[in-house]
């Protein structure tokens, strides 16, 4: 609890103090009428002269119907037919009421702004010439800068290791608990806590522009963005609250006509005007979101807001990009077919040497694919084609069939291999291929079937890679339809003839820039791993930090577990209300009742409410 909390604590313990004393007073003394109202007047002052000065400043306003007026009416009424303790027991309990909404509230911003913690003020800037380093303000630093970055110091901006290495803490930004290892050349991501070793780094932008803003940016926004169905409970408050007030006024006159007495018609009219308040759902409603989208943040789910998350909530069909969203985005060894009496091991290996020397991204899956012994006296590149290396003595070429042909090679081309085939052949004899293709995400089977089990009921892959290697990775993880060989325009034209045959919500799941059309176009646009993305992140309607698909089935389930909080807190809010407002009107129930009908219910739906902020 805040300051401001602990007060209105004391303040409500004083208050049920001073009420209980009087109580016993009125009850065991029993004064006459003017000394029995001032002994309650005392505590209904003490905790409600703020309610009661709101309610009348609402009226000079014109602002009528709120919870203050309403509370005010009931309870100034109640002390005219002489319920003095209800009139203090409903003031106690608003308040009550009021502190637990406050707490909840409170609780939801901290997790956010826990959030601006991992934006450092200061970094320490190296002076290139002498070595020094200078605290400086990271608003003044310019890009391209050297900082050094001590253990137990978060990274003050977006940089690229110049020297050094370490473990990093990046829980901050994808909710991963592994540390990260990092070493020159790697990127570091503003926000992550360095752990072990002393890192000399250049940045890569400016303040405003790296990760951590990024995230602040898009968490802060969060709030204003509203979902539907807390428009709709704005718009039901509105009529909600008078028309029971005009009820309260027809509950208060008819049972006169049939002979109730006026203090029991009254009493049920003030019962009505407790009952009306609409804190349960004006409260429980925004504060589930709000609490969700802060519970989601600290676990790198960033919704850019409630109507975001409803809308995701909703969907039946997720649709992935394959590079870089299902697949590493980077070429790996998948098999090696031998021709002849050589064995795969031996191919590696002789393979693995002649491309030693090269830095192509073919070149270097190939030399990390398998140790070897014999290093090459001589390499020499040649351009689309492959490279030619002596080993042993033995000119090797590795490369493509034109390399082969080139050199007089005999070979069948093996255009039906799924994936890219490279050559391997020596003294002028082929001894086999290599298959390279871009790897599956160890978690992306994973994720698949996690969405299969939320009744997901459509995935597809939507890529603008070659089919051949789409459906290879769609058979690999049980996706069910393949759009291969696609522009980005294109790809919003399959998302949109699909969506045309499934009930429900559409997700599309991607990391680029080309995905950003599509991620607009769908229901709900997932970034995945995109913060460094300008048009990935602007586009998506959420932002995963961490380019693991399991976040994906994780952010669906978060996000209709919010909503079905919702749900829960609107239906038993009304429920609850109605039926006291029946019983009320039917003279079975007090204010005591009403109190519970108000106060009560408003206490169990923000506890409901907060659950929202817990992430499985």
């Amino acid at each position: 609890m805040n300051k401001k909390q602990k007060r209105a604590l004391f303040r409500i313990l004083c208050a049920a103090a001073l009420f209980v004393l009087s109580f016993l007073a009125v009850r065991y003394l029993a004064p006459p009428f003017p000394f029995s109202l001032l002994m309650y007047l005392v505590p209904y002052l003490f905790i409600g002269y703020d309610v009661l000065f709101d309610a009348l400043r609402g009226i000079f306003r014109g602002d009528l119907f709120d919870e203050k007026f309403l509370m005010s009416v009931a309870t100034v009424g109640a002390l005219i037919i002489g319920e003095y303790p209800e009139a203090v027991f409903v003031l106690l309990f608003f308040r009550v009421g009021e502190l637990f909404e406050s707490v909840a509230v409170h609780k939801s911003r901290n997790a956010l702004k826990d959030l601006a913690k991992i934006c450092p003020d200061t970094a320490r800037v190296l002076n290139e010439k002498t070595g020094k380093a200078e605290e400086c303000a990271i608003e003044d630093i310019p890009k391209g800068t050297l900082i050094r970055i001590l253990p137990g110091d978060r990274i003050p901006l977006d940089a690229v290791v110049v020297s050094g290495s370490s473990a990093l803490d990046t829980s901050a930004l994808t909710g991963e608990a592994l540390p990260k290892d990092v070493s020159v050349g790697e990127s570091l991501h503003s926000g992550a806590l360095n752990l072990t070793g002393v890192l000399v780094a250049r940045t890569v932008c400016v303040a405003e522009e790296d990760t951590a803003s990024r995230i602040l940016a898009l968490v802060e926004g969060a709030t204003d963005r509203k979902a539907k169905i807390e428009g709709f409970i704005t718009r039901f408050s509105r009529f909600y609250t008078p028309t029971v007030c005009i009820l309260a006024v027809f509950v208060a006159v008819l049972p006169i006509f049939f002979g109730v007495p006026l203090k029991e018609s009254a009493y049920n009219a003030l019962s009505f005007l407790v009952i009306s308040c609409p804190c349960a759902l004006v409260i429980s409603v925004p504060l589930s979101f709000f609490a969700g989208i802060g519970g989601a943040a600290r676990r790198g789910i960033l919704f850019k807001g409630s109507r975001e998350m409803e809308a995701l909530a909703r969907t039946r069909a997720v649709f992935f990009d394959k590079t870089g969203t299902l697949t590493k985005g980077a070429f790996g060894v998948t098999d090696a077919v031998c021709v002849g009496t050589v064995e795969k091991a031996a191919l590696l290996s002789l393979a693995a040497a002649a491309e030693s020397q090269s830095t192509h991204p073919v070149a270097r899956a190939i030399a990390a694919a398998s140790p070897f012994e014999s290093a090459p006296s001589e390499v020499t590149e040649l351009a689309g084609r492959g490279v030619r290396a002596i080993i042993d003595g033995e000119a090797v070429l590795v490369g493509n069939a034109q390399l082969l042909e080139e050199n007089g090679v005999p070979f069948q081309n093996h255009t039906e291999a799924s994936g890219t085939a490279v050559f391997v052949a020596k003294g002028g004899e082929l001894l086999g291929y290599i298959l390279l293709s871009d790897t599956v995400k160890e978690t992306a089977s994973e994720a698949i079937e996690k969405l299969s089990a939320l009744g997901v009921r459509r995935t597809a892959i939507l890529s603008g890679d070659h089919r051949e290697n789409a459906l290879r990775v769609a058979s690999t993880l049980g996706i069910g339809a393949v759009y291969a060989e696609l522009l980005p325009s294109d790809k919003v034209d399959a998302l949109l003839s699909e969506r045309a045959n499934i009930q429900g919500g559409v997700a599309y799941v991607g990391d680029g820039i080309n995905d950003a059309p599509v991620l607009a176009a769908s229901d709900a646009g997932i970034a995945l791993g995109a913060l460094g993305s300008d048009a990935a992140a602007y586009a998506a309607d959420v932002v995963l930090t961490s380019p693991d698909p399991l976040g994906v089935p994780t952010a669906i389930a978060h996000a209709r577990r919010t909503r079905r909080i919702v749900i829960e807190n609107i239906v038993f809010a009304l429920s609850v209300k109605v039926a006291v407002c029946i019983l009320s009107a039917l003279s079975l129930t007090g204010i005591g009742a009403a109190v519970f009908a108000d106060v009560g219910v408003s206490v169990i739906a923000i506890l409901n409410a907060m659950r929202s902020g817990r992430i499985a």
